[in-house]
C-alpha cells in the first residue's frame, strides 16, 4: 500500500507518507462496515508480500497471527484487516480488496485509503510471495512539548520524541533536531518512523521545533532571517535560537548524550546550516538539504536577476499572511492572472499583498542590494565547524543552487576532510519518498532509500553515536542516462576529466570545434512580451495548487515549445558514442537585442531517438537549465540598460550535471527570452524597476544569438578523459 497524493509529499523536510498512515489508523471514515469472521485456512489464503505495480519497491507484507490478518509497509505501522465479505476487507481509513487469478489463487490487491471520508486514489499491487513477514523495525516514541526560553525573553516551541523506555533503561541517545517555520503539530511516532525508518529504528531524541513567531513560537517572523552581529541579547537570529534550544535541550531532556545533529529540506535546510555557523559546541553533524541559502541568485525568488513571480507570489502569502500557512490557490490559469496584471505590482495589488514584508521588499528592491546580501548565507562560510553533509537533486524546482553553492563555499576550508555532498536524480526533497520515477522518468531502483540507507543514516550515526559504516570520502553523484552512483573526491571532479566546449553554430547546429563562419554568423527570433513562452504545458496552476505539476515540471517534454518562432534551437547530429557531461555546466551567449533589455534563458536538453521505448520516444528532457537578466550583465547590484544591436557577452551557470547522453540521441540547445508566469515578464525596454513597469514599456524585440568565430557562443563543462 501506498499512500499518494499531497500527505506522501515532503513537508518540512520529513516524508509525510507515514502521517497519512497515521491519519488512516485514527480516521474516522464516514463509511459503515460490517464486520464477519473468515475460518483461520481462508485467512491464510492472503498472507504474502505484494509490491506496487508503480513503484515495484514499495512492498506490502499481510500475514496472520492467530485468527487476526495485518497488513504493514517499511514505512507504516501494521493494520489489523477485517473482513467484511471474501476478498474485501477494511482498517480504519483504509479498505483493502484481494484479487484472485483465474485458478482462484490470490494473486494482487487493491488498496484505497480516505481520510475524513473522502475517497483516496486506488493503489494496485500485485503478489510476488506467499510468505508474509514483518517488513517494518518500529520503535514506539512517547511525545511531549515544551516552551523554551531564549535569550531575548521569547519562548520557541518544539515537540520532542524519545524512543519509549529510553528514560527508564537510562538509554543515553543523541538529539536529532529539525526547526521549521511549517508546523510541528504532525511530529508523532509514525512520521518519525515513516519519514526515516532507519534513523527511527537505530533510535534518537527527535526534535522539531517552530522556529520565531511561526505556529506555536512566540516573537516576529522574519522571511529567511539574516545572520547579525550578537553584540546584545536582542541581537538574535536563526543561529542565537538553535543555540539557545540546544542549551535548553541538553540542560532539561535526561538520559542525552550531549550530542546533537541538526538536519532538513529547503527552508529548514537553511536553519540545519544555520546550526554550523557559530556552532553550539554540542552540534556534531549537519545536513542542509536543499537548503534556502541565497534566494535572489539563485534560489526561490531570483535567479541571475529574473524575478520567479509564481513562486514569490505564492510562498510569500503562504508564510507572512498570518502566522499559520495559508494556502494559495488560483481557480484561473496563471498565465492568464499574470498576463492580465502586467506586473508583479499589479499582481500583488490584486490580491492585496502589497504590504506584507517580504513583498514590499520585491517592490521596491529587485537588484541585489545589501538587504539581500545579508540574507546570503554562503558569505558566513568561512570555516568548517562542523561535519555537513550537503544533499541537492538535479531537477530541484526550489532550490538547486544552495546545496551547490555551499559546498563551494565550505569545501577550500576542509581541512579535516568532513564536508561531503550527495547529488541525485530528485526533485525538491525527492530523495524522501520510495520511488525510482521522477515523472516519466526510471531510473531502474529506488534512489532515495539508497541515499538514505547508504549515506545518511551512517553519516548521523558515525558523529553522534561513534559508529562505522560511513564511506563517503567526498561526492556521492548519481549518473543519469546510465542511472548509476558516482563517487568523487570533490565537486566539480578534476581527476579523470577534462574540459569541453559545445559551441553553438549559425546553421541550428552543435559542434565541439570552434565555429568557422567569419563576421556576425547569427540565429534571430522575435520576442513579444505579449505572447510569452511558457514555462510549462499550461494551464498554469498555483504553486501548490490542486492538480499542479510544479513538482516534476523540470522534467517535462519540451516539445510543447518545439514549434514557436521566438526562440534559437541548436542540435547536434545523432551521436555515434555516449557523451558524458559532468560538472558546472557554464553558458557563454555572444547576443544582441534591438531593445534596452532583455531575458535570456538556455537549456542544455537529451533529445530521445524516435524509436525509444513509450514513453521516451522523440522525448526532449531539460538536463540543466537557466535564465538571466540582460540589465545585470556588469553588476547585479546596478542593473544598466543594453545598447540596441551590440553584440554583448553574457556569461552565467546553468548549474551541474553528472548526465551521459546515449549513442543514438541527439544534444539540443534552446535559447528563449521569456520562462512565463514563473519569471515575471521582462519589458525589453529598460525601466528603473521591473517590478512597476507600465503597459507600455513592453515591447516586441528582435533578438540575435551569434554563433560564429569572432563571437563564439557555447557552453562549457567537464567530460571524462579521452572522450
Amino acid at each position: 500500500m501506498k499512500i499518494r497524493g499531497y500527505c506522501a509529499l515532503v513537508l518540512s523536510g520529513w516524508l509525510m507518507a507515514s502521517v497519512a498512515v497515521g491519519a488512516a489508523q485514527e480516521a474516522q471514515t464516514a463509511e459503515k462496515h460490517h464486520a464477519i469472521t473468515l475460518p483461520v485456512g481462508a485467512l491464510d489464503e492472503y498472507v504474502g508480500q505484494y509490491r506496487d505495480e508503480v513503484e515495484p519497491d514499495v512492498v506490502s507484507s499481510v500475514y496472520r497471527e492467530e485468527d487476526k490478518l495485518y497488513i504493514e509497509g517499511v514505512r507504516w505501522a501494521r493494520l489489523e484487516l477485517q473482513a467484511e465479505a471474501a476478498d474485501h476487507f477494511y482498517a480504519k481509513g483504509l479498505r483493502i480488496v484481494f484479487a484472485r487469478s483465474a485458478a482462484g489463487k490470490v494473486s494482487g490487491l487493491t488498496s484505497t485509503y480516505s481520510e475524513r471520508g473522502e475517497r483516496g486514489v486506488e493503489t494496485k499491487e500485485e503478489r510476488f510471495s506467499p510468505v508474509g513477514i514483518r517488513l517494518n523495525h518500529f520503535r514506539e516514541y512517547t511525545r511531549s512539548e515544551a516552551m523554551i526560553p531564549v535569550r531575548d525573553g521569547v519562548k520557541l516551541h518544539v515537540v520532542i520524541l524519545r524512543p519509549a523506555g529510553s528514560e527508564a533503561t537510562g538509554e543515553a541517545l543523541p538529539f536529532l533536531m529539525q526547526r521549521t517555520p511549517y508546523g510541528t503539530s504532525w511530529a508523532s511516532s509514525a512520521a518519525v518512523n515513516g519519514s526515516k525508518p532507519e534513523l527511527a529504528a537505530s533510535g534518537y531524541i527527535f526534535v522539531f521545533g517552530d522556529i520565531r513567531g511561526r505556529y506555536e513560537s512566540e516573537g516576529k517572523f522574519v522571511m529567511n532571517r539574516a545572520i547579525v552581529a550578537h553584540t546584545t541579547k536582542n541581537d538574535v537570529d536563526e543561529t542565537t535560537d538553535t543555540r539557545d534550544t540546544i542549551d535548553w535541550l541538553l540542560k532539561s531532556v535526561p538520559n542525552n548524550n550531549g550530542k546533537v545533529g541538526v538536519l532538513g529540506v529547503s527552508y529548514p535546510g537553511f536553519l540545519a546550516m544555520s546550526a554550523g555557523i557559530e556552532a553550539h559546541p554540542a552540534v556534531k553533524a549537519i545536513s542542509p538539504q536543499a537548503p534556502m541559502t541565497n534566494v535572489w541568485m539563485g534560489d526561490d525568488f531570483f535567479h541571475n536577476g529574473a524575478f520567479r513571480e509564481t513562486y514569490g507570489f505564492d510562498y510569500v502569502q503562504q508564510l507572512e499572511a498570518q502566522k499559520t500557512d495559508a494556502r494559495v490557490e488560483s481557480k484561473e490559469d496563471t498565465f492568464d492572472f499574470f498576463l492580465h496584471h502586467v506586473n508583479f505590482a499589479g499582481a500583488a495589488d490584486a490580491v492585496k499583498m502589497e504590504n506584507l514584508p517580504t513583498a514590499k521588499i520585491f517592490l521596491t528592491q529587485p537588484a541585489y542590494t545589501k538587504f539581500w546580501q545579508d540574507m546570503a548565507v554562503e558569505r558566513h562560510l568561512t570555516k568548517v565547524e562542523v561535519p555537513t553533509l550537503e544533499v541537492g537533486g538535479w531537477w530541484d524546482q526550489e532550490d538547486m543552487w544552495g546545496t551547490q553553492a555551499e559546498y563551494a563555499a565550505l569545501k577550500p576550508h576542509d581541512a579535516n576532510d568532513e564536508v561531503f555532498m550527495v547529488l541525485g536524480p530528485w526533485n525538491h526533497g525527492g530523495w524522501g519518498p520510495t520511488t525510482r520515477h521522477l515523472g516519466v522518468l526510471d531510473f531502474g531502483a529506488a534512489t532515495g532509500d539508497q541515499y538514505r540507507k547508504t549515506m545518511e543514516a551512517p553519516f548521523f550515526e558515525r558523529y553522534l553515536k561513534g559508529r562505522g559504516g560511513f564511506d563517503l570520502t567526498g561526492v556521492a553523484s548519481f549518473r543519469t542516462g546510465v542511472n548509476k552512483w558516482e563517487r568523487y573526491e570533490a565537486w566539480p571532479p578534476k581527476q579523470g576529466f577534462r574540459e569541453a566546449k559545445l559551441f553553438l553554430n549559425a546553421d541550428g547546429g552543435l559542434s565541439r570545434d570552434t565555429p568557422a563562419a567569419a563576421g556576425k554568423a547569427a540565429a534571430s527570433y522575435n520576442a513579444d512580451p505579449a505572447n510569452p513562452v511558457p514555462y510549462r504545458n499550461r494551464p498554469i496552476q498555483s504553486t501548490y495548487g490542486d492538480g499542479s505539476k510544479w513538482r516534476t515540471w523540470l522534467v517535462e517534454d519540451q516539445r510543447f515549445v518545439s514549434g514557436r518562432k521566438d526562440l534559437a534551437n541548436f542540435s547536434s547530429p545523432v551521436l555515434e558514442k555516449d557523451v558524458t557531461v559532468t560538472g558546472d555546466v557554464v553558458a557563454d551567449l555572444f547576443a544582441s537585442t534591438t531593445g534596452t533589455d532583455g531575458d535570456f534563458v538556455v537549456k542544455l536538453i537529451d533529445v530521445y531517438p524516435d524509436d525509444a521505448p513509450a514513453p521516451m520516444a522523440g522525448y526532449q528532457l531539460m538536463i540543466v537549465d537557466e535564465i538571466f537578466r540582460g540589465r545585470y550583465q556588469k553588476s547585479f547590484e546596478t542593473p544598466e540598460a543594453l545598447t540596441p544591436g551590440k553584440v554583448t557577452e553574457f556569461r552565467w551557470s546553468l548549474h551541474g550535471a553528472d548526465h551521459t547522453f546515449l549513442k543514438g540521441h541527439k544534444m539540443m540547445v534552446e535559447v528563449q527570452s521569456s520562462w512565463f508566469p514563473l519569471y515575471d515578464r521582462n519589458p525589453q525596454t529598460f525601466v528603473p524597476n521591473i517590478m512597476t513597469a507600465p503597459s507600455s514599456a513592453y515591447q516586441k524585440q528582435t533578438v540575435t544569438i551569434y554563433g560564429s568565430g569572432e563571437y563564439p557562443s557555447h557552453l562549457e563543462f567537464s567530460v571524462p578523459d579521452g572522450d
